[in-house]
């Protein structure tokens, strides 16, 4: 390593030092930085197979392994002198080390290269960071759950195409999106199963001629095993994409709930408040009560799915191995989880917290002739019409009932009849919606019966008290 400007770490070849603006567009420092734990914890797992090997000694392992817990220390103590000249962590944690312990720091990047060293950290930080997005979303589920439980007989229309359909129970609307969750916590987790393949030891593309025991890395690394092929190894960002777009899924469906809440917090629906924690105020209308945090919630998961695209343009034409292009990788990757960190939690406050309105909830329920259908099953049921004939008869009462200006249960029995002439007073009994929302009992069902057996499963099921 020799001193002054530029990339001091590789500058034999070169004559001459970067210009400003090559020394601005090739750093990284101010990225990758955040992997300097997983770079020590890589640099560590490959000396010491280094000197188990025979291809350093163990006094120099033993010096790199001091030297390194006194740059872990810097780090953490913020102490660490960073040196943006020197383009990245990997090789500010090199230059550190070589400054603690001297000519020992120089035999470390024996049979390794930053290719597969870079991408050695970049999947172990990745593989954390699913295990937290995943314990993330474990959280939202419970408040899902539990706010399912409270409400597992509150009546709500349930909408199709936005218009009212049928009633349902607010408990079985919430625990909708813990079904969608729980897709989105096992798609990451495939993910960190499917990445956890160890890099370390593919060098540059084509692997080392030192004997080195690549099994060895991966296991200190907690990795399954090592990458069997060195092209692959070093070029491979699939892990990424592959996260990226499990978050992208996720982040969907917290903005298909941030959406639904910006529309009860609203006066039309006034099915439920924020609270004053998740809500801001009007600059010039002071009765205002804004829900932007969901709002907030909802472009941002634009921008997760905005990252993705960022990091599939820029690998797609890209030839083996490796090329710089796959630098901005980390940027995109990071970004993209410190979003949806942001996201869910903020997600998960606002279903904690949320006020909901029962009783509005049950009138809007009421209108818009939702249990028509209830209508047309009782006509199959109890007078063993053709259901396309019910259906027929069931529209010809709703026409009636729109007519007058009432609501199917408002209708005169002899109405009926003058549509169906053996309609009884029993079919009143299935027109109101809490008679609907029961009725629906068959598996996956609305009913406040299945609703408190789905809630107890997934108590048992995620370790719910």
């Amino acid at each position: 390593m020799t001193g002054g400007k530029g990339q001091t770490m590789w500058g034999g070849r070169f004559a001459a030092t970067p210009s400003d603006i090559m020394e601005e567009i090739n750093a990284s420092l101010d990225i990758d930085r955040r992997m300097a734990e997983e770079d020590i914890a890589g640099s560590r797992a490959h000396a010491d197979m280094l000197a188990e090997m025979g291809i350093i000694s163990f006094d120099d392992n033993e010096a790199i392994q001091a030297g390194l817990d006194q740059v872990l220390n810097e780090l953490r103590d913020g102490s660490f002198p960073f040196r943006r000249e020197l383009e990245d962590i990997h090789m500010n944690v090199e230059a550190r080390l070589k400054e603690i312990v001297g000519e020992p720091a120089g035999r470390l990047h024996t049979a390794r290269s930053r290719n597969d060293q870079v991408v050695t950290d970049f999947r172990l930080w990745t593989r954390r960071a699913l295990d937290h997005s995943a314990r993330l979303i474990g959280g939202l589920q419970g408040a899902l759950i539990r706010r399912a439980e409270e409400h597992a007989g509150t009546i709500m229309p349930g909408f199709t195409h936005l218009q009212t359909a049928q009633p349902v129970t607010l408990g079985h609307h919430l625990l909708a999106y813990v079904e969608m969750t729980s897709r989105d916590w096992t798609r990451l987790s495939d993910c960190a199963n499917r990445l956890n393949e160890c890099p370390l030891g593919a060098a540059a593309l084509a692997g080392t001629g030192f004997q080195i025991d690549r099994d060895m890395t991966a296991e200190a690394l907690g990795f399954a095993r090592p990458m069997a092929n060195s092209l692959d190894a070093v070029s491979a960002r699939d892990f990424a994409l592959e996260a990226l777009a499990a978050l992208s899924i996720a982040a969907t469906h917290l903005s298909r709930l941030a959406e639904e809440i910006v529309l009860w917090s609203s006066a039309q629906f006034a099915f439920a408040q924020l609270t004053d924690q998740w809500s801001t105020g009007s600059s010039i209308m002071p009765q205002k009560r804004n829900p932007d945090a969901a709002e907030l919630v909802r472009a941002k998961a634009a921008l997760i799915t905005g990252f993705y695209s960022g990091l599939q343009g820029a690998v797609k034409a890209l030839p083996l191995a490796y090329a710089k292009d796959l630098q901005d990788d980390k940027r995109l990757t990071f970004e993209a989880f410190d979003t949806f960190d942001l996201c869910v939690r903020a997600m998960t406050g606002m279903v904690e917290t949320m006020i909901f309105k029962p009783d509005n909830m049950r009138a809007a329920a009421a209108k818009g002739f939702s249990t028509a259908t209830d209508l047309a099953d009782w006509l199959v049921r109890e007078l063993g019409l053709p259901f396309r004939e019910a259906h027929h008869v069931t529209g010809s009462l709703v026409a009636l009932a729109e007519g007058k200006g009432v609501d199917l249960s408002d209708l005169a029995l002899e109405d009926m009849q003058s549509v169906h002439k053996d309609i009884t007073e029993g079919v009143f009994d299935v027109l109101t919606v809490e008679a609907s929302a029961s009725s629906r009992t068959s598996y996956g069902g609305t009913s406040p019966v299945r609703v408190a057996e789905q809630v107890a499963q997934w108590k048992q099921r995620l370790g719910l008290e």
